[in-house]
Formats: structure tokens, sequence, C-alpha cells
């Protein structure tokens, strides 16, 4: 413990004599600790329990050290104020140990357990990382052929017919791709094979202002195509390549037992990557579907009852074939539905919006197109208000070049169609436009009977129609 006057620090350097006589100590421990040969105390560094290991020179004089006013417990008779000389060591004058500590160093101490744990990590890693460079040495150096487990070469790669990969497998022979170059440019599209006799089925504005076609088949083997014919009604055209053996004709199935939900196969090359196969479901039927209208004047314009799938249908897919489980043909593509024009994110691609030609109409339309080199429409013989923007479609006051809109002793006449009269359903179907009842109508053949209900004078009646013929373009 430390000692000093009023506060003020004690000097750093060491009494050896003999304790003052001021001093009391209990009796028989003045010099109990003391031995011969002790060396005198060493200078405090500050410390609470440590003497310092230099002893203090020994030509100090013993009055150079600073004397305190202490008066000594217990003992009477004495005047504070008497000085006394007090060492610098902080000990305890009490005490029976010797004033004088030998200094034997600092105590060993044994290994803590983080340096065992840090020795232990350390001595793993460098073993492991030796046996690892010695193992990769030694397997480089090694003569043994490294090979690593694979499923047996001889595995089944039979599908069932059934799948999207055995549907693939029984058309694509019968796919091809057609390069077009015309005086407006070049294009890509796609189309199927019909028959033996080397027909090929696409759309038509597919081959639309054509001066060479390509066909290139799933082989890699191109040949030059010549066009049978074209309707821009229906959107389908036939192109046939000659000397080619080994055709591979695609069954044509029936649209009219299509089902929402029925799963479908698109193949077609769009952006030019050929055999490219897509999978998805009828997501919809009987969808009216117009396109075109480039020349401005309406002649190009294709009008479809269409089948609607989301199976991926990109530019380039035109004219291919819409299989269903069974690999027949049940629809031709035709169109894809974008973004909003609006929308600065318009996509250019699929949004899992497309549409097919039903394939009853395209075998109908085909076969003419092989046999005439034109197709048919049917007609009701009206000449329609576009521009009436009610429910319904409605007859025009007038037809083209003042004649009248309801064409004399023609199909519409015959079964008793007015100008002014709104047709609003086909067939017991509502009709909302103009552009619906073309479709619908286009859905039939000539010859074909409908049933027509009509709004006249706020009155509704069904009048029975024979559908006519006429030339398409």
């Amino acid at each position: 413990m430390r000692i000093g006057t009023r506060g003020a620090p004690m000097a750093d350097k060491q009494q050896t004599d003999p304790a003052p006589q001021w001093w009391s100590r209990p009796e028989g421990t003045a010099e109990a600790g003391r031995r011969d040969g002790v060396p005198a105390p060493r200078r405090d560094t500050g410390g609470a329990d440590h003497v310092q290991d230099a002893a203090l020179p020994q030509d100090v004089p013993p009055q150079d050290v600073p004397t305190q006013d202490v008066p000594a417990p217990g003992v009477s008779g004495l005047t504070p104020d008497v000085p006394a000389a007090v060492p610098a060591v902080r000990y305890d004058p009490w005490g029976a140990e010797p004033l004088q500590v030998v200094d034997r160093g600092r105590t060993p101490r044994g290994i803590s357990l983080w340096q065992v744990v840090a020795l232990s990590l350390g001595t793993a890693l460098l073993a492991g990382g030796i046996g690892g460079y010695l193992g990769v040495l030694a397997e480089r150096q090694s003569s043994t052929r490294l090979e690593l487990p694979q499923a047996a070469g001889a595995a089944d790669r039979s599908r069932a017919p059934e799948s999207v990969a055995g549907i693939a497998a029984t058309a694509l022979p019968g796919v091809v791709t057609l390069h077009v170059r015309g005086t407006k440019g070049s294009g890509t599209g796609t189309g199927f094979v019909l028959d033996q006799q080397g027909h090929i089925l696409t759309n038509s504005h597919v081959v639309a202002d054509s001066q060479e076609i390509t066909v290139t088949f799933s082989t890699g083997e191109s040949v030059t195509a010549q066009l049978v014919g074209r309707d821009s009604g229906y959107d389908l055209a036939v192109v046939k390549v000659s000397g080619v053996r080994g055709l591979h004709p695609l069954s044509l199935g029936n649209s009219e037992n299509v089902e929402v939900g029925d799963p479908v196969v698109a193949i077609g090359a769009p952006f030019d990557l050929s055999n490219t196969v897509t999978a998805g479901i009828i997501s919809a039927t009987g969808r009216p579907v117009t396109a075109g209208g480039d020349k401005g004047d309406g002649s190009d314009i294709s009008y479809v009852d269409a089948l609607q799938t989301d199976a991926p249908i990109n530019p380039g897919n035109s004219g291919g074939p819409l299989l269903d489980a069974k690999a027949h043909v049940v629809g031709i593509n035709s169109a894809i539905r974008g973004a909003d024009k609006e929308d600065a994110t318009r996509q250019g691609g699929s949004i899992g919006l497309g549409f097919a030609i039903p394939v009853n109409q395209g075998k109908r339309v085909a076969e003419e197109l092989i046999r005439t080199g034109r197709a048919t429409h049917p007609v009701i013989g009206v000449t329609l208000d576009m521009d009436y923007a009610g429910d319904g479609a409605r007859v025009g006051d007038k037809g083209e070049d003042g004649k009248p809109s309801v064409v004399a002793d023609g199909p519409g006449a015959r079964a008793g169609i007015r100008a002014g009269d709104v047709i609003t359903k086909v067939d017991g179907q509502r009709v909302r436009g103009g552009d619906e009842l073309i479709i619908k109508i286009r859905a039939h053949r000539p010859g074909d009977p409908l049933t027509l209900t009509v709004l006249r004078g706020g009155r509704e009646s069904t009048l029975k129609v024979v559908l006519g013929s006429a030339n398409g373009s």
C-alpha cells in the first residue's frame, strides 16, 4: 500500500537503514524476515503489486529521502511534527515479510486452449493441401484413364407417338422452310407437303410478290418451287416442287373436332430458325381474325375463323402446321397478336396469342388452288356498311359505284334481306360487326344453308339463306 504526506507522491528513492524509532512494530517481527545477502529493494514503477528489477544506487545518501509526518498507530507521547525518512518502496511496515524481495522472473505460463486449436487447424490445413497436391500429381502421372460415369450408350431413344418428341419425329420430314425473293425484298416462311406430287401448302402473304421461291427440307436439301395459286382472302397459297423423291406428306385432321384445352405442336422457322418445334394447347376456337390490308383497298385483307393457341409462334412460322396429339394437321399457323402499338414495351414476337387457319378451310381452298389456281368465296350478295358502330352488321344503303347494296336475285335478295337491315346472328352465334359476319360466312362452303337473325324496325326475324359463290383474289 502507498504511504504519502497529505496526498503528495512518495519519492522513488529507497531507505535501507533500520526503521525509524518512532515506528512501532509488533514484538518479534522487526527483523524476523531479514536474511543476510538479500539485495536492496527495487525501484517502484507505479504498479500496485510489483517491484522494479534494478536495485537503488548505493551512493544515495539517506538524508536525501523525503520525510513524512505520519503518526505511528498505537504510539503515545510522539509529536506529529517529528520528521522521519520514509522509504520509497511500497510495502506494509507491519508485515512479517522482508523489506527486500528477490526477483525470480515471470512465472511460466502454460499453452492456452486457443493456441492448441489454432495449431491443430493450421496443421490440418497444411496436411490437407500437401495431400491434395500429391494426389493430383500422382493422378496426372498415373497411366490409368479417367472416365466419369455416364448412362449407357445403348439407351432407348424411342418416344411415345403422342409425346411432343414423337409428334415432331413424325411431322418434321414433311415440313419445309421457304425462302422467297421478290421485288420488295426477301422473306422466310414455312409450309408442309400435301401429296407425293410435290404440292406444298403455305400462307399467301409468304409468297406474295414472289419472283423466286426456294424450298428447304428437314434433310437440308433445297430445290426451287413454282407458285400454283394463292388467295389473299383466306391467306392461303400452294407451291410445287418437281423431281423430289421420298416426300413425306402430312396427314390432315378435322378441325371441327378440336376442343379448347387439346394439346398441339407447332413447327416452323421463326426468324429463319428451321425445324423449330413448340408446344401448347388450343386456348380458344372460332376467333374472328383479320390480317393484311396493306394495299389500303381491302383487297388483301384475310378473314379467318381461327383456332387460338398459346404454342409460341413468331415471324417465320407462317404457313407451318399446327398438329394434334396424333400428328395430324388441324391448322395452318398464320398470325400472332402482339402488344398494343401504343405500348412502349410492345413485343415483336409471341406473347402466347397465336392464330391458325382451321385445316378444314385450308383443305378446301388448297384443293381449289391445285385444281383451278383460284379459290371461291361463299357470299350472301350484300354490301355492308363497315362504318357502322352499333352491335351487328348493317347492310349498306348503297353498294359500290352507286349500285344497290343488295344484289338483285342474289342469295340475300332471295332470302328477303333489305338495305338497312342489321344482321345480329349467324346460326345462332352473335355477330358484333361487319368483319365478324364475313368471317362467319367464309367459314362455310358455297351452297351451305345458313340461318340469319335480322333486326329491322326494332323487331328481330330469322331468314334462311343459301350461300352463293364468288371468285377470290
